[in-house]
């Protein structure tokens, strides 16, 4: 094992302007100094909408860092402020990762220590920080977590699905025939699906996961820990039809998809579930889905696809 890399004794930057309020934070209406923060990359996981949710140690990596990389200036000074943080924020994002990445590099390899948040929840789930993750211990620099909310967890243990086994698949396809494709592949994983999901999107989202899993159980999360929290359950077919009737709901989305149904379907579902699985799925990845969704053997699956494939050609026939 390579021993890590280690900067010669680092040097805290000179207080800014924030002068007495350095390196500290409000607790309870109390201003606390953060204890002394070890030099490197630290991972910080914010609330995901109730800001009380934050935890201290997360308080104490905020303000006793030496600069705070994140998404949105104008989200994450929503938490700074709040507890009297004065670390300066830079942003970090998708756009300006390529030009932002070498300056943090140099920060750290200069011994100082940099925090990495994202506008809500854990950073690296379906967020940018994965790339500066990556540099940073590849430069032999320590990575520090610092756990928190997530909205992926909050969702999973709202929902009242299996939690002993789940695939995080983050957001689905924009596109219909892609999203369809994705979710047929999805099909036979025999786990919960978690998928993060925008309002705009979601009847049709669930519309095509009603289509390919069946009357799988489903529970969709949205704005948790918010004043206007909501968990609506039910099976996929008819979550798609409230929320493809109502006006498109607002706020941060979690879908939770319970996993393959155990009880095996009769020989008229596993055909219509294959006559919806062939229409933009190959054989072989049609004969997964249907066997994982109707907990068939898929030898069952394959022989019923066969068939109706040569019922449909025997009729094409009759009719020429």
């Amino acid at each position: 094992m390579t021993s890590p890399h280690r900067s010669p004794a680092p040097t805290r930057p000179e207080p800014s302007a924030a002068g007495a309020d350095a390196n500290t934070f409000l607790l309870a209406g109390t201003r606390v100094s953060a204890p002394a923060l070890a030099p490197g990359l630290h991972v910080v996981a914010t609330p995901i909408g109730n800001l009380g949710d934050v935890t201290v140690r997360a308080l104490e990596t905020l303000a006793g860092a030496d600069v705070i990389a994140c998404e949105d200036t104008r989200m994450s000074r929503r938490l700074t402020e709040r507890y009297g943080i004065t670390t300066p924020l830079v942003p970090y994002h998708d756009h300006n990762g390529a030009s932002a990445r070498p300056k943090l590099l140099a920060r750290l390899a200069a011994g100082h220590r940099v925090a990495l948040i994202s506008d809500a929840g854990t950073p690296l789930v379906s967020d940018p920080g994965f790339k500066l993750v990556v540099e940073a211990a590849e430069a032999g620099h320590t990575v520090h977590p610092v756990p928190g909310a997530s909205a992926l967890l909050a969702a999973l243990v709202a929902a009242g699905l299996p939690t002993d086994c789940f695939l995080f698949d983050g957001f689905l396809p924009p596109k219909s025939g892609q999203r369809r494709n994705r979710i047929t592949a999805l099909a036979s994983v025999p786990a919960t699906l978690v998928f993060y999901e925008t309002g705009p999107r979601l009847a049709e989202s669930l519309a095509d996961l009603a289509d390919r899993l069946g009357p799988r159980k489903a529970a969709v999360c949205r704005e948790l820990t918010k004043a206007f929290e909501e968990v609506r359950r039910g099976d996929l077919a008819t979550l798609a039809a409230h929320y493809g009737a109502a006006e498109a709901p607002r706020g941060e989305i979690v879908l939770v998809v319970g996993p393959p149904l155990e009880e095996a379907a009769g020989d008229a579902d596993v055909d219509e579930a294959l006559a919806r699985a062939l229409k933009d799925a190959t054989l072989k990845d049609a004969v997964a889905a249907v066997a994982a969704m109707t907990g068939r053997p898929k030898r069952e699956v394959y022989a019923r696809a066969l068939a109706l494939a040569e019922g449909r050609a025997g009729d094409k026939a009759a009719d020429d």
